[in-house]
């Protein structure tokens, strides 16, 4: 299987360096202060060591697709020298190797970073279930991060790393994904290898990858792929990719505003050209449901029963209770579930037709914190809706943002036949729209490094302000450019800012490109909304308190306060 995809040349030496994407990395970890998302975080001396070796072999010609690019691996796979927990502190054990998968990312220059949290055992699609503490959502902190790769996809939203592994039984790399405005892929089983991950169950169980944008997760996936992992391709009818979609009764209850935004993503691939055509959603349904109503759950008690059973006090209560609750479902229950599913199955395929992909919302609602809490078992059940059914029946599937609603993010997925992950990609990338990013200071029009900008594919949607809450600085680099930074509680003001637009993949290369202390992160506007755009890190600006209502800016480590001026165009033209 071929993997198309078009991220930027992470190998050019003219990429910042990877020591000085990892010291961004760790200055960024110090500032979000979100320490639930890790189990192991590797001392950043280690990990600078690495970078430098890795920079060494940059220039020698040797092909590094990934070079500099930061990964962030789930707890229950292994990464040489780091304890796999599982999420569960008692059944560590330390590997002597990296799984297949993360060996193959760090041979194509990525630098792991640490392992993550996550919904012990895998168990969950929620991000809740962890002694090491809830992971919060990215976006919403009172709302779940979903799970069970819950560490992995937050890591990955707030910008601590570029890409994550995570994986995916009944959903777990694909609602994490939805519910932080991120991209989730959940490859054809066997494509790639599961060896060295703790399996939930292992027959179903996919390692998959979450990244910002959707030619950064296929690089990813391609490099990770098994050269004999995967399965031929069905054939395919030429013609315009035909896609089903449900009838809107079928979905079940949404959240409010869902439905239009599910509505809206199936008529931009009808616009882009894709045939829609109508699907009974029945058959996916009643098989979601069997995966822990049904006798498939016993799997989960012969990967880790024994040691639940063994009562250790750092056991998530519903993890272990779901566990232990499978250790007495009668084998005669196994074998008519698997005859029922068999005959789902077919019925979902043939309702399916000649269909490329399945277009689902992929989760239902985004539950608070609170609601989970108080109501486990359902809330989890509720978000395992579109997403329980895929493994059962052997299909792949992208998951990708496809909107905001309410300020959240909203994520469809397609899902499709096995061996077809490079189509639901490309059927994917019609739906993804075109990133905003806010720029205050050098990219701006007429400035040194608007023609980067400009060569990505950008093209400037208006001229604005920030909301007053931020200040500006002027920082002492080459070319000169200011750092924007949100004050919190301290008083603000309106900057000038530019929004621009550009494709997603062109965001990802920007932002790989950006140098330290420049960091990207969310911008709110004077008219309420967000956009991504350049901040700064806050260390960049020591000794700028009190600065600004003086010119004197001579001492070392210096940045002046230019806030006063209200954009950096004024100031240079002061």
């Amino acid at each position: 299987m071929t993997f198309s995809s078009t991220p930027s040349d992470l190998s050019d030496l003219s990429a910042p360096s990877a020591l000085d994407r990892v010291r961004a990395a760790y200055a960024r970890i110090a500032h979000v202060d979100r320490p639930e998302i890790w189990i192991s975080l590797r001392p950043q001396a280690d990990v600078e060591a690495e970078a430098r070796a890795l920079d060494a072999r940059r220039g020698t010609g040797v092909p590094l697709p990934l070079a500099g690019q930061l990964l962030a691996v789930k707890g229950n796979i292994d990464v040489a020298g780091l304890p796999t927990t599982a999420g569960c502190p008692s059944y560590a054990y330390l590997p002597e190797r990296d799984a297949p998968v993360v060996a193959r990312l760090r041979d194509a220059g990525a630098l792991v970073l640490g392992t993550t949290n996550l919904d012990q055992f895998a168990t969950g699609l929620v991000g809740t279930r962890s002694p090491y503490g809830a992971v919060r959502n990215a976006r919403d902190p009172l709302r779940v991060s979903g799970g069970s790769s819950s560490g992995s996809a937050v890591a990955v939203a707030l910008g601590l790393v570029d890409l994550a592994l995570g994986t995916d039984t009944a959903g777990s790399g694909r609602v994490p994904a939805a519910f932080n405005g991120i991209v989730g892929l959940k490859p054809t089983r066997g494509l790639v290898s599961a060896e060295g991950v703790v399996p939930a169950c292992a027959s179903l169980d996919c390692v998959g990858v979450f990244a910002r944008t959707l030619p950064e997760a296929r690089l990813a996936l391609a490099l990770m792929s098994e050269p004999d992992g995967a399965r031929a391709t069905p054939p395919r009818t030429p013609g315009p990719w035909r896609v089903a979609v449900p009838p809107l009764a079928q979905l079940g209850e949404l959240d409010d505003g869902w439905a239009r935004a599910y509505e809206a993503a199936a008529a931009r691939l009808a616009a882009a050209g894709a045939r829609l055509t109508t699907v009974d959603l029945t058959a996916f349904t009643e098989a979601a449901a069997m995966l822990y109503e049904g006798a498939f759950v016993a799997e989960r008690y012969t990967a880790v029963g024994a040691f639940v059973d063994k009562g250790s006090p750092d056991l998530d209560p519903t993890v272990a209770a779901i566990v232990r609750r499978a250790r007495d479902i009668p084998a005669h229950q196994l074998y008519a579930d698997q005859a029922a599913l068999a005959a789902l199955r077919a019925t979902a395929l043939t309702a399916l037709g000649d269909a490329d992909a399945l277009l689902l919302p992929t989760a239902p609602g985004h539950p608070t914190l609170a609601e989970v809490a108080a109501d486990p078992l359902g809330a989890n059940a509720r978000l395992g809706r579109f997403t329980n059914s895929t493994n059962l029946f052997d299909l792949a599937a992208v998951a990708v943002p496809a909107d905001e609603v309410d300020g959240r993010p909203f994520g469809v997925m397609l899902v499709g036949p096995a061996g077809t992950d490079e189509n639901l990609a490309t059927v994917a990338a019609l739906l993804t729209p075109p990133a905003q990013v806010a720029v205050v200071g050098a990219h701006l029009t007429g400035q040194p490094l608007n023609p980067p900008l400009l060569s990505l594919g950008a093209r400037l949607i208006r001229t604005t302000t920030t909301a007053p809450a931020y200040r500006l600085h002027a920082l002492r680099t080459d070319p000169p450019k200011p750092g924007l930074v949100h004050t919190g509680t301290r008083e603000g003001q309106e900057i000038e800012v530019e929004i621009w637009q550009l494709p997603p993949e062109g965001l990802g290369a920007l932002t790989a490109a950006l140098p330290r202390p420049m960091t990207l992160g969310r911008v709110e506007l004077s008219d309420t909304t967000t956009v991504p755009g350049f901040l700064c890190e806050p260390s960049a600006l020591e000794g700028t308190e009190g600065t600004e209502d003086t010119e004197d800016t001579e001492d070392a480590g210096k940045a002046e306060d230019i806030t006063r001026y209200g954009g950096w165009r004024a100031y240079l033209n002061r």
